[in-house]
């Protein structure tokens, strides 16, 4: 909800008054044309009626080839034209991508500013929503709309319009700031099969599934008339159009999805600096929340930060700046007892080494389930707030989880040293980034995971001692009838040295999960060691010293 200081400044600015506080630029002269959007919808719904019969695409289409240049130069003037307000501090400036071909355009601050400084006015009948494309639109999308079987049909109408708009070519209003917008993308949408293989499992998986999504609206577009059968046939002007969607279309508060132009320029930030809101009408309105730098960018939440491989899969570009990532533990079916529990949302490997507690519960909880009492006795304890309970779950069965954690790190670690390997072969091969542009950005997305996964094995392997002594005063939490922790070592001893087997046993019955967990870790971590040592210093070292070092072999 707006204050009614900022509804005040806000009625003020769509009047024309003068407000020194927020100074938007007015239009001068300027070569951009300025097609109508009064009554934009009827207009476009009688181009429909036209070109269902007869496509005829304008003269200037859009150049949308992977190194085609984007036009930003005239897209200033034209959003002055159609009404957007463009704060004193506003400016967009380039930087260089890993491909070292294309260009990241975004919104920077010129200036200093303090919180509450306006950024950006856009008018609602500039902003693209998916309610308004399907109304626009009409009844000649309801075929594809069923062909989906998607819940949320939203963006597609939206990738719709953008190809629609395409289509006008220069006599579409939106021209200038579709011509601005980029023509080479890095999402899983735009990935090869090659890069998939680059990818660990559970990135792979998401950028799959972007893929996935693309052909699903590529076959939809089958059912839809008003477009050309050279636009449906495209891979280049509908996979450009679907990313255009995607990487940039925001969630209104009602549950709608729009395309707000200039606004689609701010990139994401896991620490926002600027708020985003719209009021009744729909106009939207760009302001800061802390003081920024001259220089600095002006960025805003895209998604979850802790999951830098879902950023990458469905946007494009890895943030590297969250002090956590998501575990990478992946749950086929989860339960809602799960989500309460905190997966996938707050299962958290930060960049240090920690372990966020959720990760600890949901995987003992999955444990728990071949003792389905237990389990359902350790999830009422989470949700009651019963955390003396939940700590001697934790307690008895930490050297399971523990294990159950390991085995997960090493699995990734050992996807990531195998992907290595391989992207080395490939790149020794020829298959370098002019071949494969987004490779550097797929290397440095498993890197940063690696790195992340490393420490947090650094600091399991730190908590060995901890579980070696923990699994022994586990009897202190379990009394077995009423004698204490050196009662039970000392008659286990005494039935050892006296050769009574019996009591032996029955003490090696009671434990044996405990005793098989701290063999099983104590196994796992001298074969990863070996599987590091193997990797690293005997191949490197035998390939480059093998007459300096003639002992290597044994």
């Amino acid at each position: 909800m707006m204050t009614s200081h900022r509804l005040a400044l806000i009625s003020s600015l769509l009047t024309g008054a003068a407000i020194s506080s927020f100074a938007f630029h007015l239009p001068t002269t300027t070569t951009c044309r300025q097609p109508s959007l009064t009554n934009n919808n009827h207009n476009h719904h009688h181009h429909h009626q036209q070109r269902s019969q007869s496509v005829t695409l304008h003269q200037y289409p859009i150049s949308i080839t992977e190194n085609a240049p984007r036009d930003t130069i005239t897209l200033t003037d034209w959003a002055i034209n159609y009404g957007i307000g463009l704060g004193d501090t506003f400016q967009l400036t380039a930087a260089q991508q890993d491909d070292a071909i294309h260009d990241d355009v975004y919104t920077i601050t010129s200036q200093p500013i303090a919180p509450s400084t306006p950024i950006l006015s856009i008018p609602s009948n500039v902003i693209l929503t998916g309610s308004m494309a399907r109304q626009e639109l009409g009844s000649q999308t309801f075929g594809a709309e069923d062909s989906l079987l998607l819940s949320d049909h939203q963006p597609f109408y939206l990738f719709l319009k953008v190809l629609t708009e395409y289509e006008l070519g220069d006599q579409s209003p939106w021209y200038y700031w579709l011509n601005s917008l980029p023509r080479y993308y890095s999402n899983g949408a735009s990935m090869t099969d090659f890069c998939f293989g680059c990818l660990p499992p559970y990135a792979a998986g998401l950028a799959l599934a972007e893929k996935k999504r693309y052909k699903q609206y590529v076959e939809a577009l089958s059912n839809i008339s008003f477009l050309s059968e050279e636009s449906k046939q495209s891979e280049e002007e509908t996979k450009w159009a679907f990313n255009v969607v995607f990487t940039r279309y925001m969630e209104l508060p009602g549950g709608d999805v729009a395309l707000v132009p200039m606004a689609d320029y701010l990139n994401h930030g896991a620490e926002p600096n600027v708020d985003i809101s719209y009021d009744e009408e729909g106009n939207c309105y760009v302001y800061s929340m802390t003081e920024v730098g001259a220089g600095e960018p002006l960025v805003f939440s895209y998604g979850d930060s802790t999951n830098p491989s879902n950023l990458l899969a469905r946007y494009g570009f890895l943030d590297e700046s969250s002090e956590a990532t998501f575990c990478k533990y992946v749950i086929e079916n989860p339960t809602f007892e799960m989500f309460n529990l905190g997966y996938p949302n707050s299962m958290y490997f930060y960049n240090d080494g920690g372990i966020s507690n959720e990760v600890w519960d949901v995987l003992l909880y999955e444990l728990l389930k071949v003792s389905p009492e237990e389990q359902q006795h350790f999830y009422q304890a989470h949700m009651s707030g019963d955390e003396g309970t939940k700590a001697s779950y934790h307690d008895q069965y930490f050297a399971q989880t523990y294990k159950s954690i390991t085995s997960h790190v090493d699995y990734i670690l050992n996807e990531l040293d195998e992907l290595g390997i391989g992207l080395e072969t490939q790149i020794a091969q020829g298959q370098d980034k002019k071949r494969h542009p987004r490779l550097p950005l797929i290397m440095r997305h498993n890197e940063f995971v690696k790195g992340t996964f490393d420490n947090v094995r650094q600091n399991l392997d730190n908590m060995m001692p901890d579980i070696l002594s923990l699994c022994v005063c586990l009897c202190n939490k379990n009394t077995i009838q009423g004698t204490s922790l050196e009662e039970q070592q000392q008659a286990f001893y005494q039935a050892h040295m006296s050769g009574d087997e019996a009591t032996k046993q029955y003490y090696h019955d009671e434990y044996f999960p405990q005793t098989l967990a701290v063999l099983q870790t104590h196994v796992d971590y001298l074969v990863n060691e070996l599987d590091d040592l193997s990797e690293s210093s005997w191949r490197k070292t035998f390939r480059k010293d093998q007459h300096r070092h003639p002992r290597l072999p044994l």
